[in-house]
């Protein structure tokens, strides 16, 4: 499966930076499932429960707080209040 770089970042610093495959998370308007090519895109974060599936194959979940969500050509990045693994 094609990867893209995300970067998650909260006022702690740099939660996680790396290629995933699909990161999942819960938008302004529902649930969204990223994955490499999405067209580029901007909305608020909801508290939510939220996956990530890196390049490696490894799923890794965690709970994020209210944020910002942008993608544009180059990467996927998240910028949240708070964020923590499960």
């Amino acid at each position: 499966m094609k990867t893209f770089p995300l970067i998650i970042s909260s006022p702690d610093g740099d939660l996680f930076r790396g290629d995933a495959e699909m990161l999942i998370l819960r938008g302004a308007d529902g649930d969204l499932a990223i994955l490499a090519g999405h067209i580029p895109f901007v909305t608020a974060v909801v508290k939510s429960n939220s996956v990530v599936e890196t390049a490696e194959g490894e799923r890794k979940e965690g709970v994020i707080e209210e944020g910002l969500l942008t993608i544009d050509a180059e990467k996927v990045t998240v910028l949240t209040s708070a964020f923590e693994w499960k």
